[in-house]
């Protein structure tokens, strides 16, 4: 147990940290392509920005102005004039980038090349700030007005952040994707382990109760062999159905120690290399001279050929006893055959009664444990549902397989193959 879930916590630590190197390999291929579309987009925009200020216009005669520190045109003082034209112009690429998609700070200087003349922006970054630049040489009205190269330097700061808001609608839903798996797979095994530990806790309970149960079953037995010698004629009746009854607890205390070590213990059988025929003639025999004094026809034919087959005969033989015990329970008049032969390298051994059958729809449930068929023909029936879990319990242990075809009111085949042993 712990084995297999340290087997599944390794699984699923390496499923999401694959996972996350996946999803941070496209996280990094999305900022290449959106650092990619961002440089696009800005060239884009560095043309509409030198085609605006190529001519002379209110913004352009403003930025000369100020940089020339002339006022003849304004009636502000020069600090005035130079703020107005820092707005405008910070407006001006404001606007221009916001048309072309691109919504994130900047801050601009705007200088000839012999930087006599500068202008820079209301706004600045921390010198510690990592920061990209984008020079836009001007040409046109500004150059010649200066008479020098004038360079337009546009700086960005926090890129990756800007483009890890704009991959939001793929990274946020990926994360939450992935929180959601590995909270789901967390509750999935929490509760699979504590079904575990509810069902290893019930076996056990179960195992230890039965335990107990033998000893005053058995008591009571030898309790009833000693009465049976020294009882009179009305006394020999009860005896017998008391010990019909502890007959029969005895039987179902078997079969929850039986089908419990089949379900904690994988390899609770040891298979041997046995040839199963004297062991099917035994059941026959046994079976059969058991109903001899009931109302049951019984009848059974064993094919010659290879019986030989992996197998542990005890809980083999307790299997198909459990199925030839159904057979005369649940019918009234009982006529059971039952046929053993070779085909396709696997035993086959077919067991028919002609009982009140099964409905379609409970044919997939007789299997599970406590599972009982409920119908006014089998309500007297005694039991606990535990005889056909065992039976496919065992049957699949020895790597076998069991079919049932039933119809109702006409009856009942379970049909066990096991593979032959190879020669």
């Amino acid at each position: 147990m712990v084995k297999k879930r340290n087997i599944y916590i390794t699984i699923f630590l390496v499923s999401i940290i694959g996972l996350a190197i996946v999803q941070y390999q496209y996280l990094r291929i999305g900022l290449s392509l959106a650092k990619v579309q961002f440089n696009t987009q800005l060239g884009e925009v560095s043309k509409e920005i030198a085609d605006g200020l190529e001519t002379k216009n209110q913004l352009t005669f403003l930025i000369v102005s100020a940089l020339k520190e002339d006022t003849s045109y304004f009636n502000d003082s020069v600090g005035s004039v130079q703020d107005a034209s820092k707005y405008f112009l910070n407006d001006f690429l404001t606007e221009k980038l916001v048309r072309a998609g691109i919504e994130t700070e900047f801050t601009y200087t705007l200088q000839t090349k012999d930087s006599l003349y500068y202008l820079q922006s209301a706004n600045r970054f921390d010198e510690d700030e990592e920061m990209v630049s984008y020079p836009i040489e001007l040409s046109g009205y500004l150059p010649k007005e200066f008479g020098a190269k004038v360079v337009l330097q546009m700086q960005f700061k926090n890129l990756n952040t800007y483009f890890l808001a704009k991959l939001n609608g793929l990274t946020v839903p990926s994360l939450l994707f992935i929180m959601g798996i590995c909270i789901a797979v967390i509750w999935v095994l929490r509760t699979y382990y504590w079904q575990q530990n509810v069902i290893t806790t019930t076996n056990e309970f179960i195992n230890n109760l039965t335990h107990e149960l033998k000893t005053p079953v058995f008591s009571i037995g030898l309790a009833t062999k000693i009465l049976e010698d020294k009882a009179n004629e009305n006394q020999v009746p009860l005896l017998k159905i008391i010990k019909q009854q502890v007959n029969r607890l005895t039987v179902q205390i078997e079969k929850v120690l039986e089908l419990g070590s089949l379900e904690s213990n994988f390899n609770v059988l040891k298979l041997n290399n046995v040839d199963f025929k004297p062991y099917v003639e035994k059941i026959c025999h046994e079976f059969k001279t058991l109903v001899s004094m009931e109302k049951v026809q019984f009848s059974y034919h064993l094919e010659t050929g290879n019986y030989t087959i992996k197998a542990e005969v005890f809980h083999l033989e307790n299997a198909l006893n459990n199925i030839l015990d159904n057979a005369k329970k649940y019918a009234k008049d009982p006529v059971i055959t039952l046929s053993a032969y070779v085909e396709n390298r696997k035993l086959s051994i077919k067991i028919c009664d002609n009982g009140s059958g099964i409905d379609s729809e409970d044919q997939d449930k007789i299997f599970l444990k406590y599972f009982r068929v409920k119908n006014m023909e089998n309500e007297a029936v005694e039991g606990y549902g535990l005889g056909l879990s065992y039976v496919k319990k065992v049957v699949e242990k020895h790597h076998g397989k069991v079919v049932v075809e039933s119809e109702k009111g006409v009856g009942t085949s379970v049909l066990i193959r096991i593979p032959l042993c190879h020669e």
